[in-house]
């Protein structure tokens, strides 16, 4: 039982500073104007935080079990991180749509109509593609697309890192 609860306060604390960091990330973009050309930095530190709090998550876990975690505990920590932080993401980026930026949905496909428009699509194709992006701007499938792509890339990072940090009491003998 003990463990159990040192876990939660692992997958909460990191999953927290995971979030947060995310969002200064994407507050930081946006006041610099940045938010829609730099768009690939905001991946990036998202994925190598994501990657950082895991390992960190997993590591500390693994020192206050004497040093043993098994695949799956690894699995529940990292995935557990990666989703408090996605849960995060919904409700900051609710509230940016909403009432920090409500224009912000606009914004967006006004810069992917002109990036469209750049790349030689016709004006009816780009009519046809802002048609279909705007069917997938609701909040609820926004949030869904955000929660499935965490669970998704959480899973595939945490089992690579709980795999490679894995150790058992037999592994010892």
């Amino acid at each position: 039982m003990e463990d159990q609860a040192n876990s939660k306060n692992i997958i909460l604390n990191y999953g927290l500073y995971l979030g947060v960091i995310g969002i200064i990330v994407h507050l930081a973009l946006w006041a610099t104007g940045n938010v829609f050309t730099l768009q690939w930095v905001n991946s990036v530190i998202s994925f190598v935080t994501m990657i950082v709090f895991i390992v960190i998550g997993i590591k500390q876990f693994k020192g206050i079990n004497s040093g043993f975690i098994s695949w799956g505990q690894g699995v529940k920590i990292g995935l557990g991180i990666t989703m408090i932080s996605a849960v995060i993401a919904v409700v900051y980026t609710l509230l940016f749509t909403n009432i920090i930026e409500p224009t912000f949905q606009q914004q967006a496909m006004d810069f992917q109509a002109k990036a469209w428009e750049d790349a030689g699509l016709t004006s009816d194709q780009i009519e046809a593609s802002v048609a279909m992006a705007e069917k997938f701007n609701s909040p609820a499938i926004v949030s869904a697309m955000i929660l499935a792509f965490s669970a998704f890339v959480g899973f595939v990072f945490s089992a690579i890192i709980a795999a490679i940090m894995k150790k058992s009491e037999e592994e010892t003998y």
